[in-house]
């Protein structure tokens, strides 16, 4: 165009453009061409303007030959010649590519000048090139001191590896690095630490050739410490009060919060929780006994001079923030000097509670059902950023939970020791000595969280110088278990003194379960249990045991060799309408019997074969070592391992002993009335020979009456059996069954005094069935020492 706005030349690229050739442009006016009268304006206004040779750019519609308007980007640019302007040169580009070219400088103004999102650019050798004030607030340095200057650790507070390590990935790989998580810690600033999302992008130019860099920071500090809170909310709920023990709780949640809340932590519990008992109902301190549990960090890391786990500390007085505790209120010391303002009010206990460097503490107390059971106190003594009232309250809710663990662990501690107690009352003496066995027992409850079982074992003095071995285990667990124990203990006492053989004792047993189990549904409970009942004569020397459902007995013999009693174990108690079979085998003096739980062979493992080999090879090697039963039982425990049993462990010992046969006289008489004589004057001599002729009279009233009433009621052949040992007894057997019993005789009957007699005369007495009939046995003690025989004259 020349000064007057006509075309004067129009290129090949324009026709195609527009449709119009040369010969019809030429000639005419520019400003034809425009199809918008509001366009037309603004370029008669602009050509105004423009008058001194200026260039000039915009979007306008022109006119195609065919009628349609087409939209383009025109740039007009001032023509001079030799003697100075003499037109413009105009030329036609993309319209969407020039206003898109806009839109992105306007966008780039907008996000450096009114975003307040921080954006820095950098060149492709990582030079910062241009920043917004956004990300000079970020940087914490103004952007004329980082123009120009390459990414490293003096240009800003944040971590400069992991910066250039991102800007260096996306140069090279041109995948951009999004929402990459980097803490700060800016020189100033109420919250400390900052943690920023950083995402890095490379710029091309529209050949895709590389420009530079840009990278954005998003302050997320808000967002993760928000996940921080939920996150050590749900460490606290899988990590606390998971083992139902009140000490390793109280460390649990000190673990908890040490690093993850502050520096370091303690928890101090009421004394009276610790035994399981509910600490004292009362607003002030002074009656709490708080011991320190559970530290953090534990060992050597806590600070030294600090009272550190099992500390005592003296009578709390009467504080103010110790009463606001007392009263369920979380107490939060947010800087140094509120700290120094607690302190001062009792500097005598200051280098207890606070620890150097402390500038910064939460106290909370350990609330649950009504009653503070402690407090867990946290400070922070190297992280700069004190603690806030989101702190305060994250512990609060954490203490809350943990609060309930402890209590329940306190609850649990309360009922084992009570079922303990209970369990281990019930159960006989540890050890026993008679003249059939030596025995010693040992009882080990379930530990790790497991409750206290069913089991038991018991020895019972038998007449005639015989012993009992009983071993149970009831199934269930808690207090109903105990109960049913105790109520089978008690059966197996009254049977037991029915002189049953164990076969038939655990019938009648069986038959009480089945009762048992009757009264179960009403009250909720499993009745069911295992048993083995175990008789060892000292004069035959030998066992006879049976087994309802339980394991076998480990014997020891006198020359060492070591091996479980071939049984037949019947069902276990409460099934019914099984038998259960007897089995006899003998027993040297000097043997060792091991009656058991199925605690001391299921294990870890859980393989009773691999546990009873365990427990044999233990057997062996102690009895090789000449221990006591106690300490070889003792030793026998220790040795299964540490980790707490999740059942019950009972382990009954029991050395066999026999009767000297020179303190045994035996003899046996017809059914006949002639007899009764000579009963009396054998064992009026063998007393003689035993030094006993101050018991002769006794003794033979006593045979006198026995033999008589086996020759009048039952028949023949008649036993008579004297046994000399810490007592004399008396034993005569007959073909009958029929029980004798004790009864009061009128003034005028002429018999039935005879057991009257026997029972004001002797010790005790009684009578036991056994398979050819009966035996009345009648025990006194003795008034000479047998001892004395062996001296020389």
């Amino acid at each position: 165009m020349d000064r007057t706005g006509t075309v004067q030349l129009w290129s090949a690229e324009a026709e195609a453009l527009l449709g119009h050739p040369a010969r019809d442009v030429c000639g005419t006016s520019a400003v034809e061409l425009l199809t918008a009268p509001g366009d037309r304006r603004a370029v008669l206004a602009a050509q105004e303007q423009t008058g001194t040779g200026q260039s000039w750019k915009g979007v306008l519609a022109l006119r195609h030959r065919d009628g349609h308007d087409v939209r383009v980007a025109l740039r007009v640019r001032p023509l001079t010649d030799g003697e100075g302007w003499a037109g413009w040169s105009v030329s036609a580009g993309d319209a969407r590519r020039i206003e898109r070219e806009d839109i992105d400088r306007a966008m780039l103004r907008a996000l450096f000048e009114q975003y307040p999102a921080p954006i820095a650019l950098m060149d492709d050798a990582l030079r910062y090139r241009l920043l917004n004030g956004a990300a000079e607030q970020v940087l914490a340095r103004p952007g004329a001191e980082l123009i120009g200057r390459h990414v490293d650790a003096g240009t800003s507070h944040l971590p400069s590896e992991a910066i250039d390590r991102a800007l260096r990935q996306v140069r090279e790989t041109g995948e951009p690095v999004l929402s990459l998580p980097v803490r700060g810690s800016p020189a100033s600033g109420p919250d400390g630490d900052r943690m920023w999302s950083l995402s890095t992008f490379r710029l091309t130019d529209p050949t895709d050739r590389p420009l530079g860099l840009c990278q954005t920071y998003v302050d997320i500090t808000d967002r993760h410490r928000a996940e921080q809170r939920v996150e050590l909310l749900t460490k606290a709920a899988a990590d606390i009060g998971a083992t139902l023990d009140v000490a390793r709780t109280a460390q649990e949640l000190a673990d908890v919060l040490v690093p993850a809340l502050g520096d370091l932590a303690w928890v101090a519990l009421s004394e009276a929780v610790l035994e399981g008992d509910e600490p004292p109902k009362m607003s002030g301190p002074g009656r709490w006994r708080l011991h320190r549990i559970g530290v953090a960090p534990p060992g050597d890391a806590w600070p030294t001079g600090l009272p550190a786990t099992g500390a005592v500390p003296p009578a709390l007085p009467d504080h103010a923030l110790l009463r606001r505790i007392g009263q369920g209120e979380t107490v939060l010391l947010p800087d140094r000097d509120s700290v120094n303002a607690a302190a001062d009010e009792h500097p005598g206990l200051a280098p207890l509670f606070v620890p150097e460097h402390g500038h910064s503490a939460i106290a909370a107390p350990l609330f649950a059902r009504g009653l503070v059971l402690g407090t867990v106190v946290v400070w922070r003594t190297r992280r700069p950023a004190p603690f806030g009232q989101e702190d305060a309250d994250l512990l609060a809710e954490i203490a809350s939970r943990a609060a309930l663990g402890v209590d329940n662990a306190r609850r649990y501690t309360r009922e084992h020791r009570a079922v303990v107690a209970l369990q281990q009352r019930l159960l006989p003496a540890a050890t026993t000595d008679t003249p059939a066995a030596e025995t010693a027992g040992i009882y080990v409850p379930a530990g790790g969280g497991a409750e206290i079982g069913g089991d038991w074992y018991d020895v019972i003095a038998l007449p005639s110088f015989r012993v009992a071995l009983v071993a149970g285990d009831v199934t269930g667990h808690g207090l109903p278990a105990t109960a049913t124990m105790g109520r089978l203990r008690t059966a197996v006492d009254t049977l037991a003194d029915l002189e049953l053989d164990p076969d038939e004792l655990l019938t009648h047993l069986d038959d009480l379960v089945q009762q048992l189990q009757d009264e179960a549904p009403h009250q909720g409970d499993t009745v069911g249990a295992s048993c083995l009942y175990a008789v060892y004569d000292p004069v035959t020397r030998q066992c006879t045991l049976a087994s309802a459902g339980h394991p076998p007995p480990v014997v020891i013999r006198p020359d060492g060799t070591v091996g479980s009693v071939g049984i037949s174990p019947g069902p276990l108690l409460g099934v019914g309408g099984m038998p259960f079979q007897a089995t006899t085998f003998d027993l040297e003096p000097g043997s060792v019997i091991a009656v058991y739980t199925k605690g001391v062979i299921y294990r870890d493992d859980h393989d009773p074969d691999t546990g009873l080999r365990r427990l044999t090879d233990h057997l062996a090697r102690l009895a090789r070592s000449g221990r006591s039963l106690d300490g070889a039982g003792h030793e026998i425990l220790r040795s299964l391992g540490d980790a707490p049993a999740r059942d019950d462990t009972t382990l009954l010992l029991a050395r066999t002993r026999a009767i000297d046969p020179a303190n045994i006289a035996t003899w046996e008489f017809p059914a006949d009335a002639s007899v009764v004589g000579a009963a009396r004057k054998a064992a009026a001599g063998q007393l003689t020979a035993w030094g006993l002729d101050e018991m002769s009279f006794t003794t033979e009233l006593v045979v006198s009456e026995l033999v008589t009433n086996a020759v009048r009621y039952a028949g023949g052949p008649i036993g008579l059996r004297l046994i000399r040992e810490n007592v004399l007894v008396c034993e005569v057997s007959d073909p009958s069954n029929t029980q004798p019993r004790l009864r009061r005789a009128r003034w005028s009957d002429e018999g039935g005094r005879g057991l009257f007699l026997i029972a004001q005369l002797t010790t005790r007495w009684g009578s036991r069935y056994t398979r050819s009939g009966k035996t009345i046995w009648a025990e006194q003690p003795l008034t000479t020492d047998p001892r004395l025989l062996d001296l020389p004259l």
